[in-house]
């Protein structure tokens, strides 16, 4: 089987698309606690930390500087707001409810579906269709380092 080719990103993405790795790999995350038996409330617990710390500053940052920059009927432009609304719910719905599974297995899929959207639809469009201008201010995003967000995290759970 073959291994499937990185996808080229323009480097004004390159920040966003590295955030998008760790995004995935939080969804591995709450998929190894989960077929561990790891205690829900703790998988929630993380999750909302990274999603306060990380994801949150994240989605803001795109929604300002890339969404708004497509037109506002855009269909693709759209569908990502709509994927982040449904994801900020759910996220409100875990915080009242800790301990369901049901939330954390469909928020890990929603925030997996919405990656490889972005990565395989949106961001080829806005790389087809924003100004060299729009690029260079998208690139002015600097992301998160590796290992960044875990560093206040003590309950490694997915290990």
């Amino acid at each position: 089987m073959n291994k499937p080719t990185p996808i080229k990103r323009h480097p004004s993405l390159a920040s966003f698309s590295r955030d998008h790795h760790f995004g995935l790999l939080l969804v591995w995350k709450i998929r190894q606690g989960l077929a561990k038996g790891v205690d829900i409330t703790r998988i929630a617990n993380y999750v909302l930390y990274a999603f306060d710390n990380d994801l949150r500053q994240h989605f803001k940052e795109e929604e300002e500087l890339m969404f708004n920059k497509l037109p506002e009927l855009d269909t693709l432009r759209k569908q990502a707001e709509n994927e982040h609304a449904a994801i900020y719910s759910l996220v409100e719905k875990l915080r009242s409810e800790l301990t369901n599974h049901q939330l954390l297995t469909k928020f890990a899929q929603l925030l997996q579906d919405h990656i490889r959207f972005e990565e395989r639809v949106l961001f080829p469009h806005m790389e087809k269709t924003f100004s060299t201008a729009d690029l260079d201010i998208v690139a002015t995003y600097g992301g998160n380092t590796p290992g960044e967000i875990d560093a206040g995290w003590e309950d490694q759970f997915w290990q």
